[in-house]
């Protein structure tokens, strides 16, 4: 069947069933297309409890997202179209692992990145994106009035917080990381602006901090999004280091903006297990 058959259809069935599609940047662009909404981790979040209104709710993103979705909307169904489709960053942190950490540091605040499972988040103090990591981290800390706090299971985003607040971040482990954002080495950034030099270069801050220094700028998706669509004319090249699927996005929106990626192949191939047949498939 082709895309926009598919396409058509599922806008049909959506309606019919009364569905939103909420669907995240790093989505196969086909899936982008026919959302009802499109932002990141924090941004779809606020979306789901105070805009989507219908009875049911399709969530096209990783599992940790669609879960997020249906604790703050209990008296919606939210749906995944790939079950399959996890986020092996929030692997790296177990509710275990969560209760050693408040073990060895006791009366410890607990910041626990959206990037997680439900049962971690149960043994935080409070969640993040990393929209609002280096808000959280600030106001955690004069709540409990601690000189430190554990943050996990993103360390990349853990130290860009610590970076800008400085105050301790605990890493919880060591090594949680993005499987996408730690393919990006100073090198890609470097030779990337030697091809590109009148372009700017944007990477998330799950990002190395060795990479973010080289960037001129660094946030999340939406963050990336709004720093393009608000660009003017002085800058009208972009250098793109985060997963694929927004530098899609952009190319749509904004196309007299020219926009190259920091490096090949940077693609979530979780985020990309979801698509059209599986979304008619849920409806």
């Amino acid at each position: 069947m082709k895309l926009n058959q598919l396409q058509e259809e599922i806008s049909s069935l959506k309606k019919k069933e009364d569905v939103t599609i909420l669907a995240h940047y790093y989505q196969p662009i086909e899936i982008q297309e026919i959302a009802d909404y499109l932002g990141d981790s924090l941004g779809l979040s606020r979306i789901a409890k105070n805009k989507a209104d219908t009875e049911y709710i399709i969530f096209a993103g990783v599992d940790f997202m669609a879960e997020t979705a249906s604790i703050i909307n209990q008296d919606k169904h939210v749906l995944i179209p790939n079950y399959e489709a996890c986020c092996p960053m929030a692997a790296f942190l177990t509710p275990e692992k969560v209760l050693n950490f408040k073990n060895e540091y006791p009366g410890m605040p607990v910041i626990v990145y959206v990037n997680s499972t439900a049962s971690v988040k149960a043994e935080s103090d409070i969640c993040c994106t990393s929209s609002n990591a280096v808000k959280i981290v600030q106001r955690i800390k004069e709540e409990f009035n601690s000189e430190a706090v554990l943050f996990g299971p993103d360390a990349n985003l853990a130290d860009y917080a610590e970076q800008l607040t400085k105050i301790k971040t605990i890493k919880m482990p060591e090594r949680g990381h993005c499987i996408v954002h730690s393919q990006i080495k100073p090198e890609h950034v470097i030779q990337a602006r030697k091809e590109h030099p009148n372009a700017r270069v944007l990477v998330h801050p799950e990002c190395t901090r060795e990479v973010r220094e080289l960037a001129d700028v660094v946030g999340s998706t939406a963050h990336m999004y709004n720093a393009v669509k608000t660009s003017t004319s002085t800058y009208n090249e972009f250098i793109i280091g985060t997963e694929k699927g927004l530098m899609e996005r952009m190319a749509q929106d904004f196309p007299f903006k020219t926009f190259y990626m920091v490096m090949d192949k940077l693609e979530c191939y979780n985020m990309k297990k979801n698509s059209l047949e599986l979304m008619k498939y849920v409806l």
